[in-house]
């Protein structure tokens, strides 16, 4: 065990509910419940002599008789507990004085207040979960969409962890056999072992790409799709998001420009997440801040994962939608004609050079044409990008770093093996990609990196 001592937290949100967790992990985690811990006839419980995996009823108390709160206590005994170590759960009622006497009075028998995720540390320490485990952890608790929930908890059954090994083993079984042979080079022979080399470093070349060209898909799943709404002024962009949104997020006005900022909201549509960015209307104008913001719709646009151009059905079209269409015309899209209520002096016709975006009749004062738009989005990204399989969908930005520098490794080898250099050249290479891959399941991490990770989770977790 890498902890000596014992801690407590909260694991349970701060705001007031019907039930809060208090978690205990430690050596002494029964010994000092037990100490304050009673049973329905006010007799003191002894823990440590209870079953693993059970649960208690009784009362916190600071003395006999002295009654705090109605209590549930579970009971798991390491090594199979979150932590590896004996774990005490108390469940009491809910608000703050409540748990903050339980956990002043396990403080005062001997506890100390957990570090923020610190009971996760523990079981990366303890060896029961590894590092991209203990990452997942966190974008669970984060996770805004079902498929980003999917995703975290496929993680967190060790998912990435099985690939990483998987890898690890062809590079290590070459390191061995290299090192072997050069060791020993009257009883080993590195003959046709160029040919090996070669074709598993395309096989690692092509499982590391494979991995990073998921990796934006990981981006999709867990920040959302960046999704621009961009048009020129007055053809129903603000109208559009406090239609998709059920509420009146954004200003509408008659006035031209009055967008002249980005305005981002996230919505869930099916299982994906999207982020909704209303923009300035794009327009020829000597209004200095009108013209930051139609800066401002310009990079939206460049960022953008899908483009939704808006068209106003009841004008003629004019140079400005034009030149919309044109700024928008290599993403990904879809051209919405609003204001389908009013008369139409738009048809779809008219946009010929733009056949590849469908087209979609809406009316953001009405709804029509809403759930077609929904159902449309959600069913592109759901199968053609983010479609929830046996993929591994890498979202951790360090895991992804640490992915590009092992690629790089892999490819210097790769380069060597083509240049026919010498064989003892490859274990600088393979040695390289070995170890890096090692630091995304936290074999070969440093502690301060493992702090900083940890820092950031929430406390009692």
């Amino acid at each position: 065990m890498f902890y000596q001592d014992t801690a407590a937290a909260i694991a349970t949100s701060s705001k007031d509910g019907s039930i809060s967790v208090i978690r205990v992990s430690g050596d002494r985690s029964c010994e000092i419940v037990s100490s304050i811990f009673f049973d329905k006839h006010m007799n003191p419980v002894t823990l440590s002599q209870c079953r693993t995996h059970t649960i208690r009823y009784g009362y916190i108390c600071e003395k006999e008789n002295d009654i705090i709160d109605e209590v549930l206590v579970l009971i798991m005994k390491g090594p199979k507990s979150y932590t590896a170590e004996d774990v005490i759960e108390i469940q009491c009622h809910g608000g703050y004085m409540i748990c903050q006497m339980i956990l002043e009075l396990l403080v005062r028998r001997g506890a100390r207040i957990a570090d923020p995720g610190e009971f996760t540390k523990r079981a990366f320490l303890n060896g029961r979960i590894d590092l991209s485990q203990a990452e997942s952890v966190m974008e669970l608790i984060q996770a805004k969409s079902d498929i980003a929930v999917k995703n975290s908890m496929s993680q967190l059954r060790g998912k990435i962890k099985k690939k990483i090994e998987e890898l690890r083993k062809v590079i290590l079984e070459d390191l061995s056999f290299l090192e072997a042979a050069l060791d020993d080079p009257e009883h080993i022979t590195l003959d046709n072992f160029s040919e090996t080399i070669r074709r598993h470093t395309q096989q690692l070349k092509e499982e590391l790409e494979h991995l990073l060209d998921n990796s934006q898909n990981g981006r999709l799943i867990k920040e959302g799709i960046r999704t621009a709404i961009v048009g020129k002024p007055n053809v129903g962009k603000s109208s559009f998001l406090n239609c998709i949104l059920r509420d009146d997020r954004a200003i509408v006005t008659d006035i031209p420009g009055t967008t002249r900022d980005t305005l981002e909201e996230e919505i869930k549509i099916g299982s994906t997440l999207f982020r909704f960015i209303d923009t300035a209307g794009i327009r020829e104008t000597e209004d200095v801040l009108e013209n930051l913001g139609i800066d401002k719709t310009k990079k939206a646009i460049e960022s953008a994962d899908f483009v939704i151009c808006l068209i106003d059905m009841s004008r003629e079209l004019e140079e400005e939608d034009f030149y919309v269409l044109e700024q928008a015309k290599n993403h990904p899209g879809i051209i919405l004609c609003n204001k389908s209520d009013l008369p139409a002096r738009v048809t779809m016709e008219q946009l010929p050079e733009y056949e590849n975006k469908k087209v979609i009749s809406f009316c953001a004062r009405t709804g029509e044409g809403l759930e077609q738009f929904e159902e449309y989005i959600h069913t592109l990204f759901l199968s053609d990008k983010i479609r929830y399989n046996d993929e591994i969908y890498i979202t951790n930005a360090r895991q992804k770093a640490l992915l590009i520098e092992a690629l790089e490794s892999i490819r210097q080898l790769w380069n060597s093996v083509e240049a026919g250099m010498p064989e003892d050249l490859y274990s600088i290479d393979l040695m390289n990609a070995y170890e890096t891959l090692g630091k995304m399941i936290g074999e070969t991490v440093e502690d301060d990196i493992v702090d900083k990770i940890f820092k950031d989770f929430c406390m009692g977790k």
